[in-house]
């Protein structure tokens, strides 16, 4: 356990240094990020060479055991070949691949089991390092959010006492006023330009022809008789006899004062 005993020290000790500096949250996260993969990777060498002592051990408590057996064969044919001198040295060869075998055996199980407390460590150590680089990404949104408000805030503050938006507007009346000032020269241009009779006649044509087509107009509506230019009245009836009648009398009259025997 002392493999992750240090890497969770260095971790915290890199942790607690771009804390304490926090200059850009987002390169410090990515960082952090890339110093726990790192040294994720050393641990993984770490136990991965803990998992090949562990092998070996096995490997060496399996031979031990199979020389215990080599030597009691070796025993037990001495014995068939009448040879008790060299059965018992035989024996006692075994005896001490069994005790080296016993004990290398115990140290493997034991060591077995560190070995998989460390590969259930790693495993844990790879989920959380995992989960870190997920959280990354919602913390740099968090920090980008966090430091928008904040220019904003201050953009806002700095306007506060509405200098810039009053330097705004003057401009904007400069601007007009300039405007005005650029239609007022063309159109005095334009009236000093040119011959000034040309266009007075050019007015009175223009004002002619819009007479005529109101003339035409009220033709077309039956206010103006064919060939008139003043609206037509309609006659009543008492008007119009009473007119007739005193034109009668007076071509009578003037037909009696003739002398007789005129035509």
């Amino acid at each position: 356990m002392g493999i992750f005993d240090r890497l969770s020290t260095l971790l915290r000790s890199n942790l607690n240094d771009l804390i304490s500096r926090a200059e850009n949250p987002e390169k410090m996260l990515n960082q952090l990020v890339l110093d726990m993969r790192s040294q994720l990777a050393k641990a993984k060498q770490q136990v991965a060479t803990a998992i090949a002592d562990e092998k070996k051990l096995q490997a060496q408590a399996e031979q031990e055991k199979k020389q215990a057996d080599d030597w009691e064969k070796r025993a037990m044919l001495a014995v068939q070949e009448g040879r008790d001198d060299l059965a018992k040295q035989a024996l006692l060869r075994q005896t001490e691949h069994m005790q080296s075998g016993a004990q290398l055996e115990e140290t493997w199980r034991r060591h077995a089991a560190e070995t998989e407390t460390l590969k259930n460590s790693l495993r844990a150590l790879n989920d959380k390092i995992e989960e870190a680089k997920r959280k990354k990404n919602i913390l740099i949104a968090r920090s980008r959010r966090a430091e928008a408000q904040r220019r904003i805030h201050e953009t806002m503050s700095s306007m506060s006492d509405r200098s810039a938006f009053e330097t705004f507007e003057r401009m904007s009346e400069r601007i007009e006023q300039t405007e005005r000032k650029a239609l007022a020269a063309a159109e005095l241009s334009e009236e000093l330009s040119g011959d000034q009779l040309a266009r007075q006649f050019d007015q009175l044509e223009y004002k002619a022809d819009a007479d005529a087509q109101l003339l035409a107009l009220k033709q077309r509506m039956g206010l103006l008789a064919a060939g008139k230019g003043e609206p037509t009245k309609q006659l009543g009836a008492g008007e119009g006899a009473g007119e007739v009648q005193d034109a009668d009398l007076v071509d009578e009259g003037a037909d009696d004062e003739r002398p007789r025997g005129a035509s």
